[in-house]
């Protein structure tokens, strides 16, 4: 019998699965299956809020180590809360103790015989102007994350550079869509409104994890083999 090929996932609020609660507010594992192969399972352990260090600190790693196994792939996405650096119970130095962490992720993938992808972490909706963003906050995370997967040998998906190209793409305007901005009274689980450019609407979960579909293509193999057959 073949096995069920599983993909976990590793990562923050912008990975998440959500319910009723936070509607309509949408993690790019929460969709991702709508680019894969029908036979390939998600498990969404992406929390709301957690960084590399309070992912670890609070055992979610654990039950990840329990479940995965040989031809499972762990993604790895983490970054915004990292950089707090005024919350001590998230920061990480992003080429110190960030490192390091990935580096568990990685380690107990690959000692269940499971197979570790790195996934720099989406750029927040930063414009200065209709077409720019500027700098973003996640640089010298991106930097550190690639650093480790050439060190540890581990294929990587850079998502951050592509979510600047497309919101650069698509200008400021357009982009409302993607992101939790909400009117006061359209939704019930945010009655006051909100203007939020780190968290997703259903619409920008489809066109980020879009983009990860793309970087898994693009690293072929089997990688690419992951897709459904009408994108590879």
């Amino acid at each position: 019998m073949k096995k069920t090929i599983r993909i976990f996932w590793a990562g923050d609020s912008t990975v998440q699965t959500n319910d009723i609660t936070t509607y309509p507010q949408t993690g790019i594992g929460q969709v991702f299956s709508l680019y894969i192969e029908k036979d390939i399972t998600i498990c969404n352990h992406a929390k709301n809020g957690r960084s590399t260090k309070s992912f670890l600190d609070e055992g979610r790693l654990e039950p990840i180590a329990r479940e995965i196994g040989e031809g499972d792939y762990l993604f790895i996405q983490f970054g915004h809360n990292d950089e707090k650096i005024q919350d001590p119970a998230r920061y990480t130095e992003p080429f110190g103790t960030y490192k390091e962490n990935l580096k568990l992720f990685i380690d107990t993938a690959r000692s269940h015989g499971a197979k570790p992808v790195l996934i720099t972490p989406l750029e927040r909706r930063c414009f200065v102007d209709e077409k720019r963003l500027d700098a973003g906050a996640h640089g010298e995370y991106v930097a550190a994350m690639k650093e480790t997967a050439e060190q540890e040998n581990v294929p990587l998906v850079d998502l951050f550079s592509q979510s600047r190209k497309e919101m650069e793409k698509a200008g400021a305007e357009e982009t409302l869509k993607w992101f939790m901005h909400l009117k006061p009274g359209e939704y019930a689980s945010c009655p006051e409104g909100k203007e939020d450019n780190t968290h997703l609407k259903y619409e920008g979960a489809v066109k980020f994890a879009g983009l990860v579909a793309q970087g898994l293509k693009e690293l072929g193999g089997e990688y690419k083999e992951l897709l459904l057959p009408e994108i590879r």
